[in-house]
């Protein structure tokens, strides 16, 4: 697919969702996905005073839950698609964190910050709709203070195949009828769905943001493998 083409693609996608993204998050999941952001959380133990840069943060789980942890810090929700950031200005989180958070449409290939701007960067679920990974990696190193750390949550592979299978089964056939019932758009979460399996594995998305600069890159599988966590510092 052409990069004009993915990128219109994926705004497309997530400006039809964006009113009913959340609801999804925890029909596709049951949940869990709740607790793989909470799992993030507890390894990246946020500190007072941090900046954060939610990097496709859409309507701001992540934040909210890095500013819950350290009360006094700051975070900027930065989103490609404007329905995503204004679903998340709706929370009931977002007015009682309005002076510590700010929202931004832009694009995690070419980010609108100064180098050396923030502590952290986070990316939940969204770094494998972009349409360059490594530029959007070289972006977080760039923007990140000497000391700063990386960390992403996203989809991946089961090292079972059995597993792996059985887990496809239910991701193909499941989840774009349950888009198409809660959101009335089984096309757009056919999407996701595909966009999962072309995602790198855990030790190829490591090497990648190894090569954009970061250091002591681990990673930390979810649910088995079905989401992973991925940590990087910028020495």
């Amino acid at each position: 697919m052409a990069e004009d083409d993915k990128a219109g693609m994926v705004h497309g996608v997530f400006s039809n969702v964006a009113s009913k993204y959340d609801v999804m998050n925890d029909a596709m999941s049951m949940g869990i996905h709740r607790i793989w952001k909470d799992a993030m959380m507890d390894w990246l133990a946020p500190r007072t005073g941090q900046r954060l840069l939610d990097v496709a943060g859409g309507t701001g789980d992540i934040s909210f839950r890095f500013l819950k942890r350290a009360p006094g810090s700051s975070a900027v929700v930065l989103d490609m698609t404007e329905g995503m950031l204004v679903a998340g200005r709706t929370r009931a989180e977002a007015e009682s964190q309005a002076d510590h958070l700010s929202w931004i449409t832009g694009d995690a290939m070419s980010l609108p910050f100064e180098d050396n701007s923030f502590d952290v960067y986070t990316i939940s679920f969204g770094i494998r709709n972009v349409t360059r990974i490594p530029d959007a990696l070289s972006e977080a190193f760039r923007v990140l203070r000497p000391g700063g750390r990386l960390m992403v949550l996203e989809f991946s592979q089961m090292p079972n195949d059995s597993m792996q299978k059985l887990y496809d089964l239910y991701s193909f056939n499941v989840i774009p009828k349950l888009g198409h019932l809660i959101a009335n758009d089984a096309d757009s979460y056919q999407y996701l769905v595909e966009s999962i399996r072309k995602f790198p594995d855990q030790e190829t998305f490591a090497g990648l943001i190894r090569d954009a600069g970061f250091e002591n890159v681990k990673y930390r599988n979810m649910s088995m493998g079905i989401a992973a966590l991925h940590s990087g510092w910028k020495i």
